[in-house]
């Protein structure tokens, strides 16, 4: 039964004085106020959803734990690996990239890799089996209700600003007036299919006759795009993303079986709420 102890707080002070204490208590597994902090800022959440977040996470790890399933260092290092080769970029040019973007040091992300992996062998170990492949039809039908999804710029014209020193260039970002010899321009346009989906998410991101973050240029240096144009989103047609249909189909179908599955372990789960997290 899913049991919920409420311990009421009797004064701001204590409040204070607690803030960095246990929030939630799953079968033993403790987290904290800290800890909802943390991931509300992570993932742009609101306290509730970071709460229901972690919760699953540790459900998550008791299943882990049960079923013995591990992830090495040399796993999370070669998943990693692919990442930077995906982007064009040295793994010390991919950790730099990464804090970059959203303020995550090294060892944060090899945490989240390795959380990434052994929840995928979880996911493996519990709903692979019972997720069946789309059909045509099935695939079809998701197409025509989520074309969007499926639509994107054809091309982007970019200036790319690159430099050796980081300070330098963040200054020409900051101050597009200022101008400095050690900071090297190159106007092209990108085509879409051209790039990977990374960088195509930090340039979509991006407003026209404004700068992406600055990131590694993968030769030692830095580099920042300015764009000057986007140019009209296309479509490549049904055919052209079926792949990503399949996945996108079977990913929504995975998830929910898997939602299914801990929202049944939630509710027989000892859980005990003992400050409120609203």
């Amino acid at each position: 039964m899913y049991k919920i102890i409420f311990t009421l707080l009797f004064t701001s002070l204590l409040s204070a004085e607690v803030y960095n204490g246990v929030a939630i208590v799953v079968k033993n597994k403790a987290i904290t106020l800290l800890d909802i902090k943390h991931e509300m800022e992570i993932s742009k959440v609101s306290r509730a959803r970071a709460a229901d977040i972690l919760v699953r996470q540790k459900l998550e790890e008791i299943e882990i734990e049960d079923r013995k399933i591990n992830v090495t260092s040399s796993e999370v290092y070669d998943d990693i690996k692919k990442l930077a080769a995906r982007n064009n970029m040295s793994i010390s040019d991919f950790y730099d990239a990464v804090r970059e973007s959203n303020g995550m040091g090294s060892m944060e992300l090899k945490r989240k890799t390795k959380q990434k992996l052994l929840s995928q062998k979880l996911y493996q170990a519990i709903s692979y089996s019972s997720v069946s492949e789309p059909s045509d039809l099935e695939c079809e039908e998701y197409y025509e209700m989520h074309k969007d999804k499926y639509m994107h710029p054809s091309s982007f014209t970019v200036i790319i600003y690159d430099a050796d020193n980081k300070n330098e260039l963040q200054t020409k970002v900051d101050n597009p007036m200022f101008y400095s010899p050690e900071i090297r321009t190159n106007e092209q346009l990108i085509p879409y299919s051209k790039i990977t989906p990374e960088l195509a998410s930090l340039l979509e991101r991006t407003a026209v006759n404004s700068f992406t973050n600055i990131i590694p240029n993968g030769k030692g240096g830095f580099m920042s795009f300015y764009i000057k144009e986007i140019e009209s989103a296309i479509t490549g047609g049904y055919s052209s993303v079926r792949t990503q249909i399949v996945n996108s189909i079977m990913s929504e179908k995975q998830e929910q079986a898997l939602s299914d599955y801990f929202a049944r372990l939630k509710y027989n789960a000892d859980i005990n709420v003992i400050r409120g997290v609203n």
